[in-house]
């Protein structure tokens, strides 16, 4: 992932490959292709936007429109982490055309895209729009728009291969700043237009290269490169904080249904089971 600048700082471009975070996530949440794509552009969105992150803050994005695969969110962290999950990691529709996942339909566009960014202050910021279209990239550059301020041109894409694996999977973010030149402007549009569907754009180019790309002869400086991957920040302790918060009757319920308590985490597929002398102990040491 990286970030660049025209030398007159009134164009920003954000561009990621995130490929191999994505498959990452599909494979640990076994997520259907228009799943894998609808939760694969909001990881992306969200590690992008992590840029702007310093130390410790965090950024999440929620996504709900009332569609089938019901709340997507992705929570990406200062270090060029990200992880994310769907409500409904199964849920799948049929192509809109072929070769074109239906991510606006699964999504659906009766609810709200949310941007929380805890900046490790008393009470987070949070951004609120209606969703445009559930296709997640349009609906981004109306949140950027409205709630930053900040006009923008935004490309979110999957591919997937016909055996359901991400095969390509990437952002690209425009941003006019304050004095942008308006033909400048157009002639980055035009450009990014004519490269076609960044998800393909990924299984290609390097991030460096699709700039260079799109800048053509504007000269420009590299603000920003590194690394992003899927991270998840679950851990023994504290799925073992999560069992010592459940009611007695809750525990008791699970105990005698299976004979032991499992935790499943949402964000990376991890089973964490307790058997009844673990549980017992993690309880009698939390009293």
């Amino acid at each position: 992932m990286l970030r660049v600048m025209d030398r007159d700082r009134t164009v920003r471009i954000s561009v990621a490959r995130t490929t191999a975070l994505v498959e990452e996530a599909r494979a640990r949440q076994g997520t259907s292709p228009t799943a894998t794509a609808a939760l694969g552009r909001a990881l992306t969105a969200a590690v992008m936007m992590g840029l702007d992150l310093k130390d410790d803050e965090s950024i999440t994005l929620r996504i709900n429109g009332g569609g089938p695969l019901g709340t997507i969110l992705a929570i990406a962290e200062s270090d060029g982490t990200v992880r994310g999950y769907v409500g409904n990691p199964e849920a799948d529709l049929p192509e809109k055309y072929r070769g074109k996942l239906d991510v606006g339909g699964a999504v659906g566009t009766d609810g709200f895209l949310e941007v929380i960014r805890d900046m490790r202050l008393r009470n987070p910021f949070v951004g609120r729009v209606p969703l445009q279209s559930g296709e997640i990239a349009e609906d981004l550059a109306y949140y950027f728009t409205l709630s930053e301020q900040i006009p923008s041109l935004v490309s979110l894409g999957v591919v997937i291969e016909p055996e359901g694996k991400v095969g390509g999977a990437g952002g690209l973010f425009v941003q006019a700043l304050p004095g942008a030149d308006d033909e400048l402007l157009r002639v980055l549009e035009e450009r990014v237009l004519e490269l076609g569907p960044i998800s393909h754009l990924m299984q290609e180019e390097e991030p460096v290269k699709l700039v260079e790309r799109i800048m053509g002869d504007i000269p420009f400086d590299i603000l920003d490169k590194r690394e992003v991957y899927f991270r998840c920040r679950c851990s023994l302790d504290k799925v073992a904080s999560i069992v010592t918060a459940l009611s007695e009757e809750d525990i008791q319920t699970a105990l005698a249904a299976q004979g032991c308590l499992e935790i499943y985490c949402n964000f990376c597929g991890e089973v964490y089971v307790f058997d009844q002398d673990e549980t017992r102990r993690l309880r009698e040491g939390a009293g």
